[in-house]
């Protein structure tokens, strides 16, 4: 009984995980037109197929309408961690010529003259983005699309990118990792048997660019020998294939850590994979963040008159990154008119303090008009939002005091009563010692 109950959830498990993510991913197939314009034509890849005939498309060129068979696993694995959720991926192709890398540290990589023979043929390089999933992968069509009952052309992914944090968030002064993997199978079996067994030699390239700059982070070719330019900002990749067989398909790592980032850390980061002509590249972007502390002067009580005004509060918003996106509002709360309305008075922010870990720190203003004994026990309140917190924001508060209008409250009666009932004590007590010392000094001048 207990293997039948294994059977099951494990079939119930693969049918889980066959079933989710999308089967079909619809694209475009972008290309140079006439007077340097992009033409875009629709494509579609039909990555899972379903129990029957294959759907047909009619609508769709069927050299565009392509069966992606995918040896590697890599894409595969990518759209079935895909959320439900999640909005569809943004796709387009091109049209891919096979090339060499043009750095310098990757000349190793392809040390032959010529592109060989075995890379002939029609490529395409598609790339698909999602706030969850970005993907590059080099697809190779066959050359014509396969009968009816649905014109379709098969294509195999032989070379596939990709990282499933598009967009990494992190706090200012902690470690950054920006996930990268790939999948690879040689595109034919002569490719395959003119290679030494084991996964080939690779080059991973991390580039960086920020503010219309960009720059090399790091570079690597694992298995081959040769100088490579020294890694900036304390980057380490983790650059390796992850299985060794003989003749494919092949999977590896690249994941980029960088250490206790600062503000010029964050940006565009281009991951490329290097392989002998062949070439997927996919970007990500790094967001630093450092919520605000949030706090008021004077605290946590202020006394006004009835008719004068309150002294200037003052809101210390410190510590936070990036400065874009800071709001701050001043509320009343418990005041006459409702239990929350916008506070009324002079308000403006002072210009920005730069710290040495990249923060920044502001103070906003409040000058409050005459108060009124009914704003006796009101709160002012202080409401920072930032990108770096959650909708509601952060807030600080203090208590306004209105002079000659409170009452003495209960716990102040008790107070009085303990004390007055310990000032009697105290009194009765000094009361006993002077009679006490009165009846010693009679009864000695009677002994005398």
């Amino acid at each position: 009984m207990k293997s039948l109950y294994l059977l099951l959830a494990l079939a119930f498990g693969l049918g889980t995980t066959v079933s989710a993510g999308p089967a079909v991913i619809e694209c475009w197939l972008v290309e140079d037109a006439d007077g340097g314009r992009l033409a875009k034509k629709p494509a579609a890849l039909l990555l899972r197929q379903g129990p029957g005939r294959v759907p047909p498309r009619p609508d769709l060129d069927p050299a565009l309408y392509l069966k992606v068979h995918d040896p590697a696993g890599a894409l595969q694995a990518a759209f079935r961690r895909y959320p439900r959720s999640a909005p569809a991926p943004h796709c387009e192709m091109s049209r891919f010529v096979p090339f060499p890398a043009s750095a310098n540290w990757a000349n190793g990589l392809t040390p032959e003259q010529s592109c060989p023979r075995a890379l002939d043929g029609a490529w395409l390089m598609v790339s698909m983005s999602s706030p969850v999933l970005s993907v590059s992968s080099l697809l190779r069509p066959q050359s014509e699309p396969q009968p009816e009952p649905a014109l379709i052309t098969m294509a195999t992914a032989v070379l596939t990118v990709l990282t499933h944090t598009p967009i990494t968030r992190v706090w200012l002064g902690h470690d950054a990792l920006l996930d990268l993997s790939f999948g690879y199978m040689p595109p034919t079996s002569e490719a395959t048997t003119s290679l030494a067994p084991g996964p080939p030699p690779f080059g991973l390239e991390w580039r960086h660019q920020y503010q219309g700059k960009g720059r090399l982070l790091l570079s690597a070719t694992p298995g081959l020998c040769g100088q490579m330019p020294a890694a900036r900002d304390g980057a380490v990749a983790f650059a390796a294939w992850d299985d060794n067989e003989p003749w494919g398909p092949w999977t590896g790592n690249g994941t980029l850590w960088l250490p206790a980032v600062r503000p010029f850390q964050e940006g565009a980061y281009l991951a490329t994979i290097h392989l002998p002509y062949l070439q997927g590249q996919v970007s990500l972007e790094l967001a630093v963040q450092k919520p605000p502390k949030v706090s008021m002067m004077p605290s946590p009580l202020i006394w006004a008159a009835p008719g004068e005004a309150p002294p200037e509060l003052l809101c210390l918003v410190s510590h936070f990154y990036p400065s874009e996106g800071l709001e701050v509002e001043w509320e009343l709360r418990g005041g006459p008119e409702g239990s929350f309305q916008k506070a009324r008075g002079e308000s403006w922010l002072s210009a920005l303090r730069q710290h040495s870990d990249g923060s920044v720190s502001l103070t906003a203003h409040l000058q409050l008009p005459p108060v009124t004994s009914a704003l006796h026990g009101a709160r002012y309140a202080c409401r920072v939002h930032h990108p770096s917190l959650p909708a509601l924001g952060r807030s600080a508060e203090v208590t306004l005091e209105v002079a000659g209008h409170s009452g003495p409250s209960l716990e102040d009666g008790v107070g009085l009563f303990l004390s007055a009932f310990l000032f009697l004590g105290l009194l009765k007590a000094l009361g006993w010692a002077a009679a006490y010392l009165s009846t010693s000094k009679e009864s000695k001048k009677k002994s005398q």
